[in-house]
């Protein structure tokens, strides 16, 4: 010990031997005379996940960037359903996790029908009874009060649905489905319907659908007197 320490400062915390305050190391040992202050225990809330994370310093900055982070996820989630590819995504997957039901048109026409088989029998719920349609190119029209989201169509073709009675008849065998959205955007599919009596359904993915029109385009069974017949058009929406 020099003349010029006096030994009545801090002890070092490793050897014991007194120090002048200010230093830095102690004089004998060489340890560490200011030791890290250690932080005040949490209070019992923050032991809880999520609160139990100790706050640092710099921790404002790391929040900055968890809410940049969030921000441009966001961005990018709003662009990607603004953009139609992504739409139709998503709606295709809200299609097929959602639940369908029947949705009841609350008008019909039809360019054209032959006697005693109206537009009407083939919304009527019954299959026994159909649209008769004169010519290919005639078409059958449902309109909706409310646009809503068109999932399926389903088209029972031919006078019934008895194989015998089927035969009978003429029948479509394909026909173009066009639907038209609240904004006035068309929408056109070629459904092919099989030559065989009973449901035959088309998949579809239309938001906004406010009508549904079916163009008879091919047909099986033509003849003299042998309107081409449609038993019954269901029209079925996401719920």
């Amino acid at each position: 010990m020099t003349e010029s320490e006096e030994p009545d400062g801090p002890p070092c915390p490793a050897c014991g031997t007194p120090n002048l305050p200010g230093r830095k190391f102690c004089r004998r040992c060489a340890a560490p005379l200011q030791t890290r202050e250690q932080p005040a225990p949490l209070p019992w809330w923050r032991t809880v996940w999520p609160f139990r994370r100790r706050v640092r310093s710099g921790s404002g900055r790391a929040l900055r960037r968890t809410v940049l982070v969030l921000v441009v996820v966001g961005l990018l989630f709003a662009g990607f359903l603004l953009v139609p590819a992504g739409r139709y995504v998503f709606e295709d997957v809200r299609d097929k996790l959602g639940g369908t039901a029947e949705i009841s048109p609350t008008g019909v026409t039809a360019s054209a029908q032959a006697p005693g088989h109206p537009a009407s029998a083939a919304v009527d719920g019954l299959t026994n009874k159909y649209w008769g349609a004169p010519t290919l190119g005639s078409s059958l029209t449902c309109t909706f009060d409310k646009p809503f989201r068109l999932v399926g169509v389903v088209v029972y073709p031919g006078v019934s649905t008895e194989p015998e009675e089927f035969r009978k008849g003429a029948r479509p065998t394909r026909a173009d489905v066009i639907v038209t959205s609240a904004d006035g955007e068309v929408h056109e599919k070629t459904m092919t319907l099989t030559d065989k009596p009973g449901r035959q359904t088309m998949r579809t993915g239309i938001s906004d659908a406010v009508s549904v029109r079916l163009v008879l385009r091919a047909a099986s069974g033509q003849g003299a007197g042998r309107p081409i017949a449609i038993g019954e058009v269901e029209i079925f929406k996401r719920t």
